[in-house]
Formats: structure tokens, sequence, C-alpha cells
């Protein structure tokens, strides 16, 4: 696991759903940091996230939310900057500093909340929950997307460069976890290899596969 600045004065509170590759994504990052944290589990079938007291935390109703002390945020991949440039010893490791490396960056963070989220995490949703919908459009828009990363990862190892960085985070869980969607990875061995080489990072966790409700409550 990578050094940390300084610890919290409390280990920080992740509110939110195992299952959920938003969440994952932040968990991911708190244990790749060695940073302590408890979750809390919301039950979003019962509408944990629409309580009185959830929506003072985020009026959006949207998991994940951290508890930092004082500071309350939600939003994955804001909460991943957050916990880099507070905890991180090396916050360039995971952020570079150059304009064209963070912009690398940025650019994945928008894939995370456009086509992957509209892509393979729709699809595995409508597998998970018995979504009515046609599924065809959708699985159609989660194999244009790897394609572009199968491309893009024969030229490079991770997605922003030649080290992992907060756009691998971002983008790790709904990849990986697409056959749950019925979008299978076979004809993507670079990506395949990608996902390898996250899993292989120091303090990597793996995310749960046993639903236990997602909706549309992620951000």
């Amino acid at each position: 696991m990578n050094a940390i600045a300084s610890p919290p004065a409390q280990p920080i509170k992740l509110y939110g759903s195992a299952i959920s590759g938003h969440v994952h994504r932040v968990r991911l990052f708190l244990s790749m940091l060695g940073l302590p944290f408890e979750v809390i589990e919301l039950d979003l079938k019962k509408r944990d996230n629409r309580t009185p007291e959830f929506l003072a935390r985020n009026p959006f109703g949207q998991v994940p939310v951290i508890e930092d002390g004082e500071t309350t945020l939600a939003d994955s991949n804001a909460i991943l900057v957050y916990l880099n440039e507070r905890y991180s010893a090396d916050p360039a490791r995971w952020m570079p500093r150059d304009p064209v490396g963070a912009a690398r960056v940025q650019r994945w963070f928008s894939v995370a909340a456009g086509p992957l989220a509209y892509g393979p995490a729709a699809a595995r949703v409508m597998v998970l929950f018995g979504r009515a919908a046609d599924p065809t459009e959708t699985v159609t828009r989660s194999h244009a997307l790897l394609a572009v990363m199968e491309i893009h990862l024969g030229q490079q190892p991770f997605l922003a460069g030649p080290a992992a960085t907060l756009a691998d985070i971002a983008n790790y869980a709904y990849v990986a976890h697409a056959p749950e969607g019925r979008v299978a990875l076979d004809a993507y061995p670079q990506v395949r290899a990608w996902l390898a080489r996250v899993e292989a990072l120091p303090g990597f966790v793996p995310m749960v596969r046993t639903p236990v409700g997602l909706a549309a409550a992620e951000s």
C-alpha cells in the first residue's frame, strides 16, 4: 500500500452499497492508501438513501458519501480527488501535476461518468435487478466503449499513461464486472490484461458479487 501524509484522526465513514461500483472505487482507493475507514452499508432497495438523515449528507440521494471528521463529500470521482490531495504522501502518483497528465485523468473521469455509466454499469443493473427494458442498446454501447479501450490499452499499460492513476481506479469495477451485465470480455485481451494489472496493485480489494440493492442511486 502507498504511504499517507498523515492519518485521519478517526476512521473515515463510507456510506454506500457493497455491490456498487461507484462505492467500490472509493473503498479501493481507501485501501490502496492504507487509510482507516468504516463502511456504513445502505439497503438501497429499502431506500436508505432517501431518509432525511442521508439526504442531509447528499441531497441528491446518491452513494457514495464519505464523512472525514467535519468534512462530508459526495460523488465518487470527487472523493477520489479529495482523498488523494488530503492523504497521499505523493499526490502526483495518482493525479499527475503536468497539464497533459492531469487532462488525461480527467478525460477518463468523464468516461466513467458517461460511456461507462450508461454502458457496462447500466447493463449490469438491468440483469441484477431484472429491469424490463430492452438491453440491446446498452450492450451495444458497452462493446463500443470496450473496443476503444482495447485499442487504447494496446498502446500503454494504464488508462492515463505508463503508471496507474485515479483514472484506473474510477473505471476498474464496472469493466471488471461487465460480464454480470452479459457484456463478455472474451474479445478484449488488452482490457483483461489491464484489469489484471490493476488487481496486482498493492492494497487492491475486489468488489462483492452478491446483489444487495443498487438502483440508480450512484454518483
